[in-house]
């Protein structure tokens, strides 16, 4: 790793570790750094921490989870924001071009409205994330073109607006005093729900997604080239724009199935971690899902906090996400690398 990249490697981090302070001290119950050190050493060394039982339980028992879960969250969007943003080669791609999200969401409203589990609500989510990619990439797939990524996104907006079509015939027919409130929360995203059992099954699929991503880092550079050139390159690109695709969906839904669609996460922090270590997906990778833990952990503590009521994710990101698009689109006559 050269030396240029360490300052920004550092600030994400910095973030990150800022973002898991203000997590754990700020809310409703405070919570001192001191008490907060001595918690997680005593857990560490296997003694009884020398503070009151109470704190004990807010960090482990309450924020514990929802803030592992945030941090998973948010480098899963980030980092399969970064690989769909170099796959497709658009500045202003997010996780959810292929209708991963629309079909987590159907999924989950599916589940609500048949009265299912919480698990079985996310175990809906996670699978209607997966069939909708690859709905959308089988379609892609059929039609031939010389462009095959403009047909993949044309399809994935097609299937994406249907998906959302039945979203709402779904909260159509939902009973409106218990039913279409819960779905409306759940698509808003939250983690005010998240606890022990919500980690292993979003650890796993965002462990296996970024870990492909990351060992497919240097391909990704070739892909992000012309169609042509990196067939002249040696590259099978087909092949590997399935890699990529499965692994960054995977990672998309198994966080759409944890907390609800939080949108902008994907498209905001790949940028900032570009610009940060540059291009290069092998720091780029990394980079990403460090800030985007870091980002999440920030707007989730700001969602529980900043109001008497809990503020839907979705909303804060979206707050913070629209002047960043704008910005956007106005520097979009500056060449992207």
């Amino acid at each position: 790793m050269t030396r240029s990249v360490l300052p920004g490697l550092a600030i994400a981090t910095a973030v990150l570790i800022a973002g898991l302070l203000l997590a754990f001290t700020i809310g409703r119950y405070p919570v001192s750094l001191a008490e907060l050190g001595n918690v997680l050493l005593a857990k560490l060394s296997g003694h009884r921490p020398d503070v009151p039982t109470a704190v004990e339980s807010v960090i482990l028992q309450v924020r514990g989870p929802r803030v592992l879960a945030a941090a998973l969250v948010g480098a899963a969007l980030a980092v399969a924001g970064t690989a769909f943003q170099g796959l497709f080669r658009n500045p202003l791609v997010s996780p959810d071009i292929l209708g991963a999200s629309s079909g987590a969401a159907l999924g989950a409203v599916i589940g609500i409205f048949l009265s299912l589990g919480v698990l079985a609500i996310q175990a809906f989510a996670f699978l209607g994330g997966l069939l909708a990619v690859g709905a959308v990439y089988a379609i892609g797939s059929a039609v031939r073109s010389r462009d095959p990524i403009l047909v993949l996104v044309l399809t994935g907006v097609v299937v994406g607006a249907l998906l959302g079509a039945g979203v709402g015939l779904v909260k159509y027919l939902a009973d409106p005093y218990n039913q279409l409130p819960a779905m409306t929360f759940w698509l808003l995203g939250s983690l005010s729900a998240a606890n022990v059992s919500d980690l292993l099954p979003l650890f796993g699929p965002v462990a296996i997604g970024t870990a492909v991503l990351i060992a497919l880092r240097w391909r990704m550079n070739v892909m992000s080239l012309p169609e042509e050139e990196a067939r002249a390159l040696g590259v099978a690109t087909g092949p590997l724009r399935i890699a990529i695709v499965a692994a960054a969906t995977l990672t998309t839904s198994a966080s759409v199935a944890t907390a609800g669609i939080i949108g902008w996460v994907g498209l905001v922090v790949p940028h900032l971690a570009r610009s940060l270590v540059g291009p290069d997906f092998a720091r780029l990778l990394p980079t990403a899902a460090i800030l985007g833990g870091g980002y999440l952990l920030v707007i989730d503590t700001l969602a529980r906090t900043a109001a008497q009521v809990e503020i839907p994710l979705g909303i804060l990101t979206a707050v913070v996400g629209t002047p960043f698009f704008i910005w956007l689109l106005a520097s979009m006559q500056r060449t992207w690398s």
